[in-house]
Parts: structure tokens; C-alpha cells; sequence
């Protein structure tokens, strides 16, 4: 985890970029890929289609360490904080502004949605949408309410938290390990140390399955494109434009603010962490990126222990993305049906969907799930339409997963400002002005 400073891409660029050749640069595979896959699923989509176990496969090998790289991190992270106070203080404040940030996603992508009108001229029939489609694309979760979701946080047993998969019972059950051998004192350090070793081997490991990137990329988007096919945007090329517009004002505006806020540049930060951006496009998941974001973020000058608590509870309190696309294709679908919605229906809406888009965290089709559940508040919109976005959600979801991806780096820097626990002097290679 000791990775020099001198691997962060500067200007001028640092001497191991220099002799290295431009084609094992991992971000030039990756879209080298990218633009292959989406080539082979336009000329050969039957074979195309086929390319999905690259995808899928690549994504399974990275949330096989995903706990491991949570759990070693926060658990060496907290071990060696002085003041345990700081945990809980971190925790409290990542909380508050992830609920800030992610409620201003919802805002806007509602007065996006309302100032452009994307659903508007459809004017279809919900009695002719295919409703058994949205079931059974939504079947394969059920939402869950908020008392299930805060007990689900706890696992039955402590090797469940790893079979599972999901994060935020690893990250309880590495919290609370952490503090057991923060309070342990001496007799604790040889733990804390093996912790450390461990930690480092874990990476290795994903250092090694990184190599396998380009290849998941080629097979997820050969398949994205190959299975639904680039005339399926054509119909609903408005509201894929508006979400994309939406998530890059989001992007540009809302989170450059805050970072120049913070002392950094949103330019530069974005082209720090292009690898991983070109990892959720290729992949249209966040996932693959966790544990390259968190190393990352360390190299960046932020403390280990905050990187553990903050990056694996946004991934699940701070999804930008997700409020930006609920609430935009809640209204597009009232404006395709016709259906008028009054200030209190959206403002209805608009609450419901600060609960919904993280109670659906962590199964697959989240947003689109808890989307449906969102519907279900205003009983004049049809859940039915929810059939019109059916086509083109996979093409969504890369922007959803970039901008929630992105998202969390900002916050990750942000709090580490915060708390003073930041390497000033690593961060200013990211402190560039405009003129610049």
C-alpha cells in the first residue's frame, strides 16, 4: 500500500510512465476493449451475446475480494487510530453528507426532468405495455423495508458477512474488530500486524485480477450492445441525452463546487481515477472499481482508516447517480403516459425516493427496482411504463454507476479535508487552477 507519489500521473509525467509502453497501459487496454466490444456487438450481435461470461466473469473474480479488501483496510485503519472517538465522528459526518448530496441528485434530476420534459409527445397506453415484463425484470428482489434493511446490516454469524457478499455487514463486523484491537494495546500488535500483511497480499491479488480488465470490458459491452442494440436508443435517445446531460452537470457543477471547495480540481481528480472510470463504462458497475478507488485514494493522501469507512458506505448511502435516474424516469414515465402529477404527487415522490434508493442496495437491478417501489406512492403513474425504459436501462446504468463511482472519490477527499486527515502535499498535484 506504500505506493510511491510518483505514480500519480503529473506534470511533467513521472519516469515509469515514460518507459512504459503505451499498449500495457492498463486505461489504453480498457478502452481499447471498450471500442472493440461495442464494434463486434454492432456487426455480430448473435456472437456478441455470447461475450457475456467475459463480463460477468471478470466482475465475479473482483467481488470475490471486494469484503477482503473492506475488511483488511478498515480493520488495519481503525487498529491504529489513536482516538477511537474518531470513528463514530467520521461515521456521523460521511452519513449527513451523503443524505445531502444525494437528496440534491434527486432535486435536480426532478428539475431537469420537469424543465426538459423527455417523456413528453409518447402519449402511449399503458394498457398496451407488456406489465409482466417489469415484474419479472423487478421480481428477482423484493424491496425491503427499512427495519429489514438496518437488520440485515447484521449477519448471523461472522463468516456469513463474507458468504454473502455484501458490504455494509463486512463493514460492521471490520469495525468492530478494529476497535477490539485498537483497545487491545500490546498484546494486540501482532494481530494488527499480520492485518497489515495480510492487507498487502489482498492487493496483490487484485493487482492481478486488474490485468484481467480488458477483457471484461470487450465482453460486458459486446454483450450490452450485441443483446439490446444501438437502434433500441433511438426512440428514447431524449431521455438517455437528458440523464447523461443531467449526470455531467451533476458531475461538472454540483461535485466541482464541492471539490474546489476542498481545495482540488474535478478535472483533475477525474483523470487520476480514468482507469477505473473506463472499468464502470466498459462494465456498467461500480463494483470492478472499489477496491483500485480505495488504493487510489491512499496513494492520494488520505488515511487508511477514513478510506475504509467512507468509500464501502457510500457505495450504498451515497448513490449520486441512482437519485439523479429515479426521479427523472419517475417523471418520464408520468409525461409518456399523459399522466399530470400535482406539487405534492413529486414532492411525494421525491421523499419516497430518499429511502428507496438505498433500501434496494446491493441486488442486481437495484435502481430499477427500487424505482417500482417508488411508483407504487403515486398510484396514477403506471408501473406498466416502467416497460418503456426496459430496453435501455443497461445503457443508463453505465452513467448511474460512473457518477456514483465518481461520487465517492469526491467524498472520500472531502471528509479526509475535513478531519485533517489528509496529505496536503500528495493532494496538490490535483490543486490546479483553471488557467492551468
Amino acid at each position: 500500500m506504500n505506493t510511491s507519489i510518483a505514480s500519480i500521473p503529473t506534470r511533467p509525467a513521472p519516469a515509469a510512465h515514460e518507459t512504459k509502453r503505451w499498449y500495457r497501459i492498463l486505461y489504453v487496454q480498457v478502452l481499447a476493449a471498450i471500442t472493440i466490444g461495442a464494434l463486434v456487438g454492432y456487426l455480430w450481435p448473435a456472437t456478441a451475446i455470447e461475450m457475456k461470461p467475459f463480463g460477468d466473469g471478470f466482475i465475479k473474480l473482483i467481488k470475490m475480494v471486494i469484503t477482503l479488501v473492506v475488511f483488511c483496510t478498515v480493520v488495519s485503519g481503525i487498529a491504529g487510530m489513536q482516538n477511537i472517538k474518531k470513528v463514530g465522528r467520521i461515521g456521523g459526518k460521511a452519513l449527513l453528507y451523503f443524505e445531502v448530496v444525494s437528496t440534491l441528485a434527486l432535486a435536480i434530476g426532478m428539475a431537469v426532468a420537469n424543465w426538459l420534459r423527455p417523456g413528453s409527445g409518447f402519449n402511449v397506453d399503458a394498457k398496451t405495455l407488456d406489465a409482466k415484463a417489469v415484474v419479472a425484470y423487478a421480481g428477482q428482489a423484493k424491496q425491503m423495508s427499512a427495519t429489514d434493511f438496518l437488520l440485515n446490516i447484521i449477519p448471523n454469524t461472522f463468516v456469513d458477512a463474507f458468504a454473502k457478499g455484501d458490504i455494509l455487514p463486512v463493514l460492521l463486523v471490520a469495525v468492530l474488530f478494529g476497535l477490539a484491537l485498537s483497545m487491545g494495546g500490546a498484546q494486540a500488535e501482532p494481530v494488527t500486524k499480520l492485518m497489515d500483511a495480510f492487507s498487502k497480499a489482498v492487493f496483490s491479488v487484485v493487482s492481478l485480477i486488474m490485468k484481467f480488465a480488458p477483457i471484461g470490458a470487450f465482453g460486458a459491452m459486446a454483450f450490452t450492445v450485441g443483446k439490446y442494440g444501438i437502434a433500441a436508443l433511438g426512440p428514447l435517445a431524449k431521455l438517455i441525452g437528458t440523464f447523461y446531460l443531467t449526470s455531467f452537470i451533476f458531475v461538472f457543477v454540483v461535485l466541482g463546487v464541492i471539490a474546489r471547495l476542498a481545495g482540488f480540481s474535478i478535472f483533475r481528480f477525474l483523470v487520476y481515477i480514468k482507469e477505473e472510470i473506463l472499468i464502470v463504462l466498459g462494465t456498467s458497475s461500480s463494483d470492478p472499481a472499489l477496491p483500485t478507488l480505495m488504493e487510489k485514494l491512499e496513494r492520494l493522501g488520505c488515511s487508511k482508516s477514513l478510506v475504509g469507512l467512507v468509500v464501502p458506505t457510500g457505495y450504498t448511502f451515497n448513490t449520486d447517480g441512482t437519485s439523479i435516474y429515479m426521479t427523472m424516469a419517475a417523471l418520464f414515465v408520468a409525461q409518456a403516459t399523459n399522466t399530470d402529477l400535482t406539487l405534492a404527487q413529486q414532492l411525494g415522490i421525491f421523499a419516497v425516493a430518499m429511502l428507496t434508493s438505498k433500501g434496494a442496495s446491493g441486488v442486481q437491478g437495484a435502481s430499477f427496482v427500487a424505482l417500482v417501489g417508488t411508483l407504487t406512492v403515486v398510484p396514477s403513474i403506471p408501473v406498466a411504463g416502467m416497460a418503456l425504459i426496459l430496453g435501455i436501462d443497461r445503457f443508463m446504468s453505465e452513467a448511474r454507476a460512473l457518477v456514483n463511482m465518481i461520487g465517492n472519490g469526491v467524498a472520500t477527499v472531502v471528509m479526509a479535508r475535513w478531519e485533517n486527515e489528509l496529505d496536503v502535499e500528495k493532494l496538490s498535484v490535483l490543486k490546479k487552477s483553471a488557467a492551468d
